[in-house]
């Protein structure tokens, strides 16, 4: 395995956990603020007040008896997505893309029967997939149609945008790609591919999986070095809106570009993971440190997002 040294890692300005605990999360984030991204239901509430879309709520399941609504719902659709409303990480995600005969067939391309996704949502109301496992709810949303432009780079899953974004400003951005090993989930923990994204153009710069640098996706076997994201500047100033919807300092904004309804908000992290420096191949700390010492911040999602990509973009 390859080593490198604190002190050199310390040099390119990476950001570590420890770090990013005490010096980020901890000074940023106020504590009241965490059940509000903590919980994907109680997020797409408070960001829609301020013009952050989210997929189309279908259904909520709170209660036990409330399972057999959802097999009439289920009836009628063709796709959509099941989500414990406090898990993390891609835990209890259930991507439903079509129907086969009296079966679902998920995002991966394995079939379930309803009776299995019933005993999936009982699982989640007993709060299996939760943060502390504790009692949870269920979330049924419409499926996002990926864009052509970026589906095509992913393997049976829908592409995100994890943007880190901090008092406000976006810093720093990735495409996150599905693959076989991650199961059709953009979860790099999983296995998924990281692209890192220039802030100032949306356009890729480079590639990681199981952090190790690539050039080309595993499953699809196309190059990764030319990817542009549409509507660039509208997601970056998405994400910079939800520090007025949160009042977090420091988080992950992770949005999906739709087919129909362009840029959506999947959800929000309050302890984003570190990986993202990997895929762009540079430190947070530099960036961070350039919004700490803004004299005069601006006020306006615009205003940042502007600013921000004339100071990290690249091209």
């Amino acid at each position: 395995m390859d080593w490198i040294s604190p002190r050199k890692l310390r040099k390119l300005g990476i950001l570590n956990m420890n770090r990013r605990n005490v010096d980020y999360i901890s000074r940023y984030n106020e504590r009241a603020a965490y059940p509000l991204v903590d919980n994907k239901l109680k997020t797409k509430l408070a960001v829609s007040e301020y013009g952050v879309k989210t997929p189309e709520l279908l259904q909520v399941v709170r209660q036990q008896h409330e399972i057999s609504h959802f097999r009439e719902i289920a009836e009628g659709l063709a796709g959509f997505a099941i989500k414990p409303a406090k898990g993390s990480g891609g835990k209890g995600i259930t991507v439903i893309t079509g129907r086969d005969g009296d079966d679902y067939v998920k995002a991966s391309g394995a079939r379930i029967s309803v009776a299995m996704l019933e005993r999936h949502l009982t699982n989640i109301l007993a709060g299996l997939y939760s943060l502390a496992g504790t009692p949870d709810v269920a979330i049924v949303e419409d499926l996002v149609q990926s864009t052509p432009s970026l589906a095509r780079y992913s393997f049976q899953g829908v592409p995100d945008i994890r943007i880190i974004i901090f008092q406000g400003y976006p810093v720093m951005a990735m495409l996150r790609l599905a693959t076989k090993d991650s199961d059709g989930k953009a979860n790099l923990h999983q296995g998924a591919v990281g692209v890192g994204l220039d802030v100032g153009t949306g356009r890729s710069l480079n590639a990681v999986q199981f952090n190790r640098p690539i050039t080309l996706h595993p499953d699809t076997g196309l190059a990764l070095e030319n990817i542009q994201i549409e509507s660039w500047e509208d997601m970056l100033e998405m994400a910079s809106r939800c520090y007025e919807a949160t009042g977090l300092g420091y988080m992950g904004v992770d949005l999906v570009v739709d087919t129909q309804k362009g840029p959506l908000l999947l959800e929000l992290n309050a302890r984003p993971g570190l990986a993202i420096q990997m895929a762009n191949g540079e430190g947070l700390v530099p960036r961070l440190r350039n919004i700490e010492a803004l004299k005069r911040p601006h006020f306006s999602p615009r205003e940042r997002v502007q600013y921000a990509m004339g100071a990290f973009g690249k091209f």
